[in-house]
């Protein structure tokens, strides 16, 4: 019995020493905000992972390559493309004319919200000490 316990106990250290370290430590200071792989983006989006890497080539959707050469995206991503999608079937917009529409409309929202941000500011009263 004391046989049996011994090559197990062997067996297990054998096991661990086939661990891998990598070459290089890499620390993060937060978590990456891309944790998408292609595969979910492509699939949640309903397109195919081709037409996702062009999205990604013109600039409509934000991506990250990591050191593989492999592209990650926001949670957000899958949002990002149907709102790509329904500007091209909406408008009838080739893509690099819904690049200039998704600038545009991201403009716009920045400075709406800097407006009621003054407005609000604005309706504060100040004290005068």
């Amino acid at each position: 019995m004391r046989a049996e316990r011994r090559s197990a106990v062997e067996g297990a250290g054998q096991a661990s020493a086939r661990v891998a370290y990598p070459l290089v430590r890499v620390y993060r200071t937060s978590p990456s905000p891309y944790q998408l792989p292609m595969a979910d983006v492509a699939a949640r989006s309903g397109l195919s992972p081709e037409l996702v890497s062009r999205f990604v080539a013109l600039g409509l959707v934000d991506a990250e390559r990591d050191a593989r050469g492999r592209l990650w995206f926001r949670s957000g991503a899958p949002s990002a493309i149907a709102r790509v999608q329904r500007l091209r079937a909406g408008l009838d917009l080739n893509y690099a004319a819904i690049g200039v529409v998704l600038d545009l409309l991201d403009r716009i929202e920045r400075l709406e919200t800097a407006l009621r941000r003054s407005e609000r500011a604005a309706k504060e009263p100040t004290t005068w000490t």
